[in-house]
């Protein structure tokens, strides 16, 4: 009798495991750490870059058509696009006109700056106080690619480099509605860096800006993070409104 119920057990095991078997390496899938894009992310990518980049000046007529011929996509991706990129701030709807590039002016600019200030102070000098033990190996891993990209001639990727920068900063700090506010300007933002990245005359070089906002935070001191962010921003600022005053009066 013990030999049957024996049996009648193995027989079970041998049914379950043929039924659900154990994973091995070779049959196990890599998880998605990242959706791939769609064609309408693709799309407000481009169009976007395009902006930022200064292929579409401001004030320029975004028309559907030739846009729709160029990216190859319906008239339908085109429309949602621009309507993305009007919340971002980058394009404007005109009455009787339709859609244009949006101009930025130093008013405009000033109160990026004065919002990023805050934000960017504050997230920063919490981030100091709150960081894990692995962060310090995060922010430097993420100085590093900003280094790498600098000279790249592809500038978007080093703006999305700088942008991962900052992310990384408002994370570990716990400022997740904050970091949403700077992502709804971030177009404007990436649109005023690459005004401002290749500006020589400066008080120092932006990327000796971005290790000294690093350095501070790794070092735990709060007030020193804050001051770093400060003078990355006032340094910015007054290139941008050296830039876009000129830009005025020049159009004047």
């Amino acid at each position: 009798m013990m030999v049957y119920h024996m049996s009648i057990l193995l027989l079970a095991a041998s049914l379950s495991a043929s039924l659900h078997p154990m994973p091995d390496d070779k049959h196990v899938l890599p998880k998605i750490e990242r959706a791939p894009q769609t064609l309408r992310d693709i799309v407000q990518t481009r169009m976007r870059e395009a902006i930022i980049g200064g292929r579409f000046a401001p004030g320029e007529r975004l028309i559907e058509r030739p846009l729709c011929e160029q990216l190859g996509v319906s008239r339908t991706v085109v429309r949602e696009t621009i309507r993305y990129l009007e919340a971002e701030g980058l394009v404007e709807i005109v009455p009787n006109k339709g859609p244009i590039v949006a101009t930025l002016d130093w008013h405009q600019a000033k109160q990026i700056y004065d919002i990023r200030l805050q934000l960017e102070g504050a997230a920063a000098s919490e981030c100091a106080l709150r960081q894990g033990a692995d962060f310090a190996g995060q922010l430097s891993a993420a100085v590093d690619g900003v280094q790498a990209r600098k000279n790249d001639m592809a500038w978007s990727d080093f703006l999305q480099a700088t942008t991962h920068f900052y992310e990384l900063i408002f994370t570990e700090a716990g400022h997740d509605i904050a970091w949403e506010v700077v992502q709804r300007l971030n177009g404007r933002i990436s649109r005023l860096r690459a005004m401002t990245v290749a500006e020589t005359d400066r008080d120092q070089p932006g990327m000796s800006h971005i290790i000294a906002i690093r350095d501070a935070i790794i070092s735990g001191n709060p007030e020193a993070a804050r001051k770093a962010v400060a003078a990355h921003i006032s340094d910015a600022a007054a290139i941008a409104e050296r830039y876009l005053a000129g830009k005025e009066t020049r159009d004047a």
